[in-house]
């Protein structure tokens, strides 16, 4: 696995307080972008961790960015998705002891065009909500996607 030349202060590697290897020295974030029944999916490089898995566009956070300020960059840098695109509904925090991975649930009014920006995504794709467990997903987006989607099945 060949990691992406450093563009932040977080761009390393750590161990969690749990024993797992994870990107991003200051934790990580991710945008789950949901419009029109569709979620926004990325194919990842094969290179990446996890890499030829499907999952949400996230990277390391920077020491002076929030999680929502690092999610939507890095949704920008990896597929175009403009930040005054979406709404952020809310923040969802996987601690694994001493590292977080945040997953900020965005919703956009329609699908946004999206294409790969950088060498880390293979294909971006709306994908139906539904249809999103028939991918092989990142472990940890796959472990998180059913308390996600039990959250977007409720009435609102």
């Amino acid at each position: 696995m060949t990691a992406p030349s450093s563009r932040n202060d977080g761009d390393a590697w750590i161990q969690c307080g749990l024993g797992h290897t994870h990107w991003g020295t200051h934790g990580a974030a991710g945008v789950l972008a949901i419009a029109d029944g569709m979620v926004l999916l990325q194919h990842r490089a094969a290179w990446s961790h996890h890499g030829d898995t499907w999952g949400i566009p996230g990277g390391a956070r920077t020491s002076t960015e929030t999680a929502v300020e690092a999610a939507l960059r890095e949704a920008a840098e990896e597929t175009g998705l403009p930040a005054h695109a979406v709404e952020v509904e809310r923040e969802v925090v996987d601690d694994h002891g001493g590292w977080t991975y945040t997953t900020v649930v965005v919703t956009a009014p329609a699908t946004v065009p999206v294409e790969p920006m950088d060498a880390e995504s293979v294909a971006l794709e709306w994908v139906p909500i539904e249809q999103v467990s028939d991918r092989d997903l990142h472990p940890g987006f796959g472990r998180s996607w059913p308390a996600h989607l039990e959250v977007l099945r409720r009435p609102v």
